[in-house]
């Protein structure tokens, strides 16, 4: 699947069937974990954190039993660099049939950095629950979803502007659209979508 595929398939998974990762997929993904790279060159390390050893969970996700968080210096950019190497993660985990769904606030967050061992230099943005989609989604979880129309996106035409931000942006080459689009199905916080671009 390229990567355009697995950007449009991908949906943050909260319900897991709570069987813990395959030998053959925790080890491919122990050998991955360091080899992800952003475009800032800022390293962003993942930390891989069992639920049950650390007493971790997130009144949102259920089925879970292993989580990954991310820790990076706090410098210039390190948000950007954060996001970036993380949907990476996300990416290639989605490709293995692993769900994950990003998390910032609806944890303890100083379980989840004490587990990390989060040092003082260092900030911990987001973290995610790793493992199989359940069959079935939780209530909780189609509720969540409904509430916050997480199959909808805004159309381009509310994202993408040419000259100023009154002008929709309507031509460009097939590689600058399919990049748009790639930006358009992005994951956001409560899907709020919140990024614009000007040519």
């Amino acid at each position: 699947m390229n990567l355009t595929d697995l950007i449009r398939t991908r949906r943050s998974v909260r319900t897991f069937d709570g069987n813990p990762l395959t030998p053959e997929h925790l080890a491919e993904l122990r050998e991955k974990l360091d080899t992800f790279r952003n475009p800032y060159g800022i390293p962003v390390e993942f930390v891989l954190l069992d639920a049950k050893e650390h007493g971790l969970s997130s009144p949102v996700i259920k089925g879970e039993s292993l989580y990954i968080a991310g820790k990076v210096k706090a410098v210039p950019h390190s948000e950007e660099a954060f996001g970036y190497t993380m949907e990476e993660l996300v990416l290639f985990l989605w490709e293995r049939g692993i769900g994950t769904t990003w998390i910032g606030g609806t944890m303890k967050r100083e379980l989840f950095e004490s587990a990390a061992q989060l040092a003082q230099d260092e900030r911990m943005y987001c973290i995610t629950p790793v493992g199989y989609p359940a069959e079935k989604m939780s209530l909780k979880e189609t509720a969540m979803r409904t509430a916050i129309q997480a199959d909808k996106r805004k159309p381009a035409s509310e994202l993408f502007f040419a000259g100023d931000f009154s002008t929709p942006l309507t031509d460009g080459t097939d590689a600058i659209k399919e990049a748009l689009e790639t930006v358009r199905l992005a994951p956001s916080a409560v899907n709020k979508q919140p990024w614009r671009i000007v040519r």
